[in-house]
């Protein structure tokens, strides 16, 4: 049975946080071929939480919570097993995440920079696009953002 998780980098096994990364690196350095630093030392700053989806030892989906230096709350690296994929386990992260980013920071909107194509899905969590398209490692992106929960 798959299983939530929620953590700062500090308080995860090197086991997981193995397989966390591992994911991110087989989604977006691999799968779509994006030459990019994946590790960019954002997961190691105090705000930053990582969420993932584990079943039978192996992380099936994952994300991660921080804050930019603007005070908004920030939602990305988010990516699921190409085999876990239509189960809606995403969805489950981005309940969590934007659940979590009202309860630490109340009155603080939440961004994201999607794919462009992932927009409308984005929205169903409350994100508007925010700005114009632009492109990262040859991939359309939009910016979105969820206004502050008390606003």
């Amino acid at each position: 049975m798959p299983s939530l998780h929620r953590s700062r980098l500090s308080e995860i096994s090197a086991d997981t946080l193995y397989r966390i990364l591992w994911l991110r690196v087989a989604v977006f350095v691999v799968e779509q071929a994006a030459a990019y630093p994946e590790l960019d030392g954002r997961d190691l700053e105090p705000d930053t939480e990582l969420f993932w989806i584990e079943a039978d030892g192996r992380v099936l989906a994952t994300l991660r919570l921080l804050r930019d230096a603007s005070g908004a709350a920030r939602i990305g690296r988010v990516a699921t097993a190409a085999e876990a994929r239509g189960r809606g386990l995403s969805a489950d992260l981005m309940r969590a995440a934007v659940e979590r980013a009202e309860e630490r920071w109340p009155d603080t909107a939440i961004d994201l920079d999607a794919q462009k194509h992932l927009a409308g899905w984005y929205g169903r969590f409350g994100f508007e696009i925010s700005g114009p398209e632009f492109s990262e490692d040859d991939i359309p992106h939009v910016p979105m953002r969820r206004a502050a929960a008390s606003v």
